[in-house]
């Protein structure tokens, strides 16, 4: 059986397949929750983000994977899990999928019943397990990040620092996903070293779920030599993940560490969603 608070968002505008969807998921104890369209399925997960989402492909106003595309790029509902339902054999589908909605899980129409079944307990079992840790840095990410966000909503004293390596997505092109994920561990590393020697033990070191961007959370007083040492020794030691010959004639997509900080200070925010936004414009 699920859990009770388990809540299930199915997307389908096909009405005789959501309600089939409906009343099984129903009997096996998940809360159900339908929509037949993409922008309503988005404004849903906005106001009661779902434990997992079905997601089918084929929608009346936008794609499935536009759907998938904007949960991803939200920090409040992008680890949910997606199986995303598609017409059999279109390769094309499962390939968009994986690239654009980064997909948990994908299944041809027509389905059976009981195999989604067993791969929603699945994905919601190790959807939990893996959504708490980066995959690549091992870093606090997904629930215990907007955890930590949800804290300062009504806390004050605060300040926190969101980080991105600017050029990385240029590097990774270049350099490849393997060294990406390399530049990625030196940096979460070098963030906790950093924190650790000149912040305090109730800091908090985060990493976002999508792109390279981290998150710090600290006292004002303490921000600063925390940046501050953190830029530098960036921008020093990232080399080391350069071609050597890159480097010297010049070629090499040049990374360093963009900061943008909020506090208590920057006014009252409504949700984690607006928090993060603040800090995002304040990058650009």
């Amino acid at each position: 059986m699920a859990r009770e608070q388990d809540t299930i968002l199915v997307v389908e505008d096909d009405p005789t397949i959501a309600r089939l969807l409906e009343i099984h998921l129903g009997k096996t104890g998940y809360n159900v929750l339908l929509a037949t369209r993409g922008q309503e399925a988005l404004t849903i997960c906005r106001t009661t983000p779902p434990d997992l989402i079905v997601l089918d492909v084929r929608l009346p106003d936008i794609s499935g994977y536009e759907v998938g595309m904007a949960l991803r790029s939200a920090p409040d509902t992008q680890n949910i899990p997606i199986v995303v339902l598609t017409a059999f054999g279109e390769r094309a589908n499962r390939l968009n999928a994986h690239n654009l909605v980064r997909a948990d899980y994908f299944l041809g129409k027509p389905f059976d019943i009981e195999e989604l079944s067993s791969v929603i307990r699945n994905q919601l079992s190790s959807g939990r397990r893996r959504g708490q840790f980066h995959p690549v840095t091992n870093l606090p990410t997904g629930e215990l990040v907007n955890t930590q966000l949800r804290e300062l909503l009504t806390s004050s004293g605060w300040i926190m620092a969101l980080i991105r390596i600017n050029g990385f997505e240029h590097f990774t092109q270049h350099y490849g996903v393997v060294v990406g994920e390399d530049v990625l561990k030196f940096t979460a590393l070098l963030l906790c070293d950093i924190v650790e020697q000149r912040g305090d033990h109730d800091d908090f070191v985060g990493q976002l779920v999508v792109g390279p961007y981290f998150v710090i959370i600290s006292m004002p007083d303490r921000i600063q030599a925390i940046t501050s040492e953190m830029t530098r020794r960036f921008t020093a030691d990232v080399k080391l993940y350069y071609d050597y010959q890159d480097l010297q004639l010049g070629r090499a997509p040049a990374m360093n560490l963009l900061v943008a900080t909020v506090s208590d200070q920057d006014g009252t925010f409504a949700d984690i969603r607006e928090l993060t936004a603040a800090a995002e414009a304040r990058l650009a």
